[in-house]
């Protein structure tokens, strides 16, 4: 079921995505969604390093995309088709975080609608 902040994120996607077009970075598309978010007044973190547990040791070098209010995992990509491994690593930073929604945006789609991918869980 949608909700109002990921519907105003993929809104704010979709503009990036029907200005920039496909073929571009994945950071690019990052700082245009940035700017998009600031201009919306979406308030987000970017690149938020996050920890994993394992057996009660703290691994650290992970990074997220973006942390939209605090409530929203979104991961960027630019590729032509999306492996599954970026759906597995969407999953386990909201593992890592506790929260429970993220968003994968593959602006490496020709139409963006064909690039977005909600987890909940």
């Amino acid at each position: 079921m949608a909700d109002q902040l990921t519907e105003k994120i993929i809104a704010a996607a979709i503009e990036v995505h029907k200005i920039l077009g496909a073929g571009l970075l994945e950071t690019i598309y990052e700082e245009a969604l940035c700017h998009e978010f600031g201009l919306m007044e979406i308030g987000f973190k970017r690149q938020v390093a996050i920890d994993v547990v394992y057996k009660d040791y703290v691994i650290r070098g992970q990074r997220l995309d973006l942390l939209v209010e605090n409530e929203v995992v979104v991961e960027v990509k630019s590729l032509r088709s999306l492996p599954e491994v970026a759906t597995a690593q969407l999953l386990s930073y909201l593992k890592a975080t506790g929260l429970n929604r993220g968003l994968l945006l593959n602006f490496g789609e020709t139409q963006l609608i064909k690039g977005i991918k909600r987890i909940s869980l």
